[in-house]
């Protein structure tokens, strides 16, 4: 929140955390939903400013990304994510 955009290469890890809203947010983003095993929960594309997400039970953690990331990548349900440097 209180800026204009996400970066392109950037993200940003929000845990714990089961739920997000876009209030006071000025751009749209995708967000994904993790286990504590970084295994993929459920992928919201392109959720716009004033929105908010359900809770998701199973998600320990969410990563949030600029807006068409999800689609581009092809993540999915059921992924595991590995943030380590190539």
């Amino acid at each position: 929140m209180g800026t204009d955009s996400l970066p392109d290469g950037e993200g940003l890890l929000l845990s714990p955390c089961n739920s997000i809203h876009m209030f006071g947010m000025k751009y749209a983003i995708d967000v994904i939903f993790l286990d504590k095993e970084l295994v993929v929960v459920d992928v919201l594309e392109n959720i716009a400013p004033g929105k908010a997400s359900r809770v998701y039970r199973k998600a320990y953690c969410c990563l949030e990304l600029p807006a068409g990331k999800v689609n581009l990548t092809g993540t999915t349900i059921g992924d595991k994510l590995d943030f380590r440097n190539p």
